[in-house]
């Protein structure tokens, strides 16, 4: 579940996404300040608008945001007054994170992906990758399901030529980093990052 808010462009609306499903056929039921976002086929929740949601909470940032539980728990409250039966759930935070890739095999049905299992610090997970760069040992930046990328594109879990994938390991120009090299390859980290700890470009980013 992505919670993203952007005022200046959009307005005093904060949208909620629970899949990147941009191929299917959807319709929208409003009641007040809430507006369900479904497919038209089964009926499935695929985001919520809620509008003007500075009213019910306080919001600060541009793009992507993170709410307090209280927070989510208003929005709820306000979902159920107007009678959803839904619940928004909190997106754990942070979701870029310093992974390291402890096994790695070649995708069968693939020349140029990897199947990782990489360790991002309270669990190991999945991730198919074709990055030329990827080696077991190797720490880099995860952008683990949740997570809006700097160009806007969201990360769920999915699949990839068959295989479970939860997450992507990023390079310096899909996270936006200045300077970054225009080549593929994901960011490789010194020995000094901690697997798990929050990414911050001030300190896992040298040019």
């Amino acid at each position: 579940m992505i919670f993203t808010y952007n005022k200046e462009h959009v307005g005093d609306v904060l949208m909620v996404i629970l899949q990147d499903k941009k191929d299917i056929k959807r319709s929208v039921e409003r009641k007040g300040k809430v507006a369900r976002i479904f497919a038209d086929e089964t009926g499935q929740t695929l985001a919520w608008n809620i509008f003007e949601v500075s009213s019910l909470v306080a919001l600060t940032g541009n793009g992507q945001v993170f709410l307090t539980d209280e927070q989510v728990a208003t929005l709820n409250a306000e979902l159920a007054k107007e009678g959803f039966t839904d619940k928004l759930e909190n997106t754990a935070y942070p979701v870029f994170v310093v992974g390291q890739i402890e096994e790695m095999q070649a995708h069968p049905d693939s020349d140029h992906l990897n199947i990782c299992q990489v360790n991002v610090g309270d669990k190991r997970v999945q991730i198919v990758a074709g990055a030329p760069n990827a080696a077991v040992g190797l720490k880099t930046i995860v952008a683990l399901p949740g997570a809006m990328m700097p160009s806007g594109s969201l990360i769920f879990s999915g699949k990839l030529r068959g295989e479970d994938s939860y997450g992507m390991m990023c390079s310096p120009r899909e996270l936006a980093l200045p300077n970054a090299p225009q080549v593929r390859g994901i960011i490789e980290l010194g020995d000094e990052a901690q697997v798990g700890e929050a990414f911050d470009p001030a300190k896992h980013w040298h040019a």
